[in-house]
This record gives C-alpha cells, structure tokens and sequence, in this order.
C-alpha cells in the first residue's frame, strides 16, 4: 500500500483536521488519493479520445543529477543530433529523437528541490510558501484515464517519496519502487474472492468520502470566504474521487491481459541502480504494449543512490557526491561512466519500443518519450539549460533544436505540444506561451 504520508497537511490544514478528526478516519481521504495510480477506469465515450482511437502514450523519465552538459549537448547548434559524445551513444536512432538546448522552466529555481517540478513547472520549489501544481501526466490522466484499466503509473528507483506525479490539488503521488509489485497489479488475474473484495474495498471508499464530505458541510456555517473556497474545491475533489471510484468498479470483472514475460526481479541493493533503470524500462514497455496506460512516469533519485555496482568499472564515490565534482578529471571520469550507460539504457529502450508492431506503426511512433532532468549543471546547481530528448511519439525528429543558452525558451511549451499530440485541445500548460518552435508532426 502506498505511504500516505506526502498527502498530510498539504490541504486545507485547519478545516481538514476538523471535520477529519470529526468523521474519526483522519486519513480516510490522503490514502484513496495516493491510491488513484493503482485505481482502474472504466472505458468513456465521453474522453477527448474515443476508446477505438489509435492509442498516444507518454513516458517521462527524470534523472534528477542531470548529465555533465559538456557532453551532452551537440556543440554550435549543428542539427545533427549526434553530434557529442553521449547523444552518440544513440546514433542508431538518430531519426527517431530530438535534442533541445537552452531550455528550462521559468522561475523554478532551487536546486534539488526543482526534480518534483520536472513535470509542472511550479515555480520557486525551495521557497518556503510552495505548492506544487498538477503534473504533466496527471493533467493526461484527468482527461483520457478512463480509456485504460490504469489511468496513470508513478514510478521511481531507489525512491518511494519524491515523485513526478502530483495531483491538480498540489498532492504528491508516491511512486512505487518495485516492479515486481507493478507487474502483479498489471497482469496477475486475481482469484474470485480477491475481486469481489476488492469491489467492496471501493465500494467502502466511496462510503468514506460520502462521509467526510457530510462532516465538511457542516463547517460551512460562520466560516471566511476564503475557506468557502477551500471547500469549494474540496467538495469538487470529493465529486471526482466518487467517479474514479465508480469507474474503477468497472474493470474489476474484466481479465487483465496476458503477457508472456515472468515477473521482475527487482534487484535488492540501491547500488544495482542501472539493474533497476532496465526493469523500470522493461515494465512501461508491457504496460504500454498492453494497453495497461498512457501516462507513466520515473522518477531516477540519483541523489538517494550510494556508490553504483557497475560490471567493470571503477566507481569509488556516491552518485550524489560524484555530481559535485569540482571538475576533478577523475570524479568526472567516473561519472562520465554512469551517464554513458544512461544513454545505453534510453537506446535500448528506444529499440525496444520500435521492435514492437501495432497495426502499421511501432510501439515508439505511438509513445512519447521524455528523458531529462531538472538540473542543466549539477555540480553548480543551476536548473536552466535542462538536457533534454524527446524521443518517438509521431513527431520529426533526428534534429536539435538549440535555444538561447541565456534567456532560456520555456519548456512546458514542448508540453503543450505533446498534449495535443495526445489528442488534447490545449494551449497552456503551467508557464508556456504555445506551441515548441520547431518542432512538427511526423
């Protein structure tokens, strides 16, 4: 069961407590939140895609030490994206990726703190009034969930606390870390007893929420205008858990598709970390091969990483302290390992996604893949010029589009791009002004 503990005074902090403490289930409401990755959705001719539509997916991965840039990005704004050495590692699949340079969100600063904002775009994350806005895949999920059994999938390796995932309401969703555990909620059919059980567990969630919100009305006498608001918004959240609820009842009878891959072995040790990346990547494979979902997200918590166990390589430091570098030739030696086995990882993920069919396209040409990280420079902590590929989807690729490395161009425009290629009629996300130039449909 995921850790409800990131959902706790997060919202509505005085009121909340009242009329919890009021209804004597003071984490009734935290706990079916962070449950909502896990809840299925019933299919709805009333999404903005219909359900016979070819299907769009998202994967968004964040690596969230960054890469060392001097590497990275392609030098003088040559369009031939493999033109360093670590885009190199991907020559194979030069047509299918693009390069951006000079990119960041405007006014998300912080340092670390900036990973939970990879997806929002929520700004100044280390100030002490932050709250975080709605993540790209949520805002997906909100609106074309109701097409797959999983509306969404938050994940993470070496984390089950920061998180890329974060409701409209500003609540983090905790990623699970263990693929093993993702992959029996994927494929693994319960037995009769186990479904029926967990019908009634929905049943008595939305049982739950009909009684807080009853203890919630009841404050709405001789309150400010302001926490009227609040339970305004409230009662609006409650509305949209009763329907998520309702819609995952649907799919419980329903079979859960069946794969021919075993179940993961997550490996035990923090330091297998480049083991952990492959599974993670392996499982969003299934899940978008199956139809499982369309928005998933990794969070990489490379700063939680001990000394790597790499096959044949010297690795003498932490992940965390290896990013600090102060351009030690031999701290960046090694960190020069680890992010080029990075790169290996994205090309074989890349590669794995195209050697699946789907009708007339690949599996990549139908999912988007995001790869970044909220830091440009991490020895410096600075978080503009965020690296940052996107890989398939049904975009023109093989190019790198170089922006100005002082004034950065705003990121979540790229966002508003992958929202319509979702089928989404948006044209603002977080701070974007419209469209990312340069980039086009295939």
């Amino acid at each position: 069961m995921p850790n409800p503990s990131p959902f706790v005074a997060t919202r509505l902090p005085l009121s909340r407590r009242r009329f919890l403490r009021g209804a004597g289930i003071a984490l009734s409401l935290p706990f079916l939140e962070s449950m909502l990755p896990t809840f299925a959705r019933a299919a709805s001719t009333s999404s903005p895609l219909a359900p016979t539509a070819k299907p769009r997916r998202m994967l968004a991965v964040c690596n969230n030490l960054g890469l060392l840039p001097d590497l990275f990005f392609p030098k003088g704004g040559v369009p031939d994206n493999t033109a360093s050495p670590y885009l190199g590692l991907l020559r194979e699949h030069r047509g299918d990726f693009s390069v951006f340079s000079g990119v960041s969100h405007p006014n998300v600063d912080g340092g670390h703190p900036a990973d939970i904002c990879f997806l929002t775009a929520a700004p100044h994350p280390g100030s002490s009034s932050f709250r975080n806005t709605v993540s790209l895949d949520q805002y997906m999920a909100e609106r074309i969930g109701t097409l797959t059994r999983f509306p969404s999938l938050t994940l993470g390796v070496n984390t089950r606390t920061r998180s890329l995932s974060w409701t409209g309401t500003g609540v983090a969703i905790p990623p699970e870390d263990k693929a093993a555990d993702v992959f029996k909620q994927l494929f693994l059919q319960g037995t009769p007893a186990q479904i029926e059980a967990q019908i009634q567990r929905l049943d008595t969630g939305r049982s739950i929420l009909d009684t807080v919100a009853g203890q919630a009305r009841e404050l709405e006498r001789g309150i400010t205008a302001r926490d009227r608001d609040r339970l305004d918004q409230y009662f609006t959240s409650v509305r949209d858990l009763e329907s998520r609820l309702q819609a995952s009842r649907g799919w419980e009878r329903k079979p859960k598709p069946a794969v021919k891959a075993p179940v993961p072995v997550d490996p035990a040790s923090p330091a297998a970390y480049m083991e952990k990346v492959k599974v993670m990547y392996d499982l969003a494979r299934l899940a978008f091969e199956t139809d499982s979902t369309r928005a998933i997200t990794l969070m990489l918590d490379s700063v939680a990483t001990p000394v790597l166990e790499i096959p044949d390589a010297r690795i003498t430091d932490g992940y965390h302290n290896l990013s600090h570098h102060g351009k030690s030739e031999d701290k960046r030696g090694q960190l020069k390992t680890i992010d080029e086995l990075h790169m290996k990882l994205l090309a074989q993920l890349i590669a794995d996604l195209k050697a699946v069919r789907e009708t007339e396209d690949t599996l990549l040409d139908r999912t988007m893949v995001l790869y970044g990280s909220n830091f440009g420079d991490a020895n410096q902590h600075v978080c503009t010029n965020m690296p940052t590929i996107l890989a398939g989807g049904g975009f023109k690729h093989g190019r790198h589009l170089a922006f100005d490395p002082s004034r950065n161009y705003p990121l979540p425009n790229l966002f508003v791009s992958m929202l319509q290629r979702m089928g989404l009629e948006e044209d603002k996300f977080a701070s974007s002004t419209g469209t990312m130039r340069g980039l086009e449909l295939a």
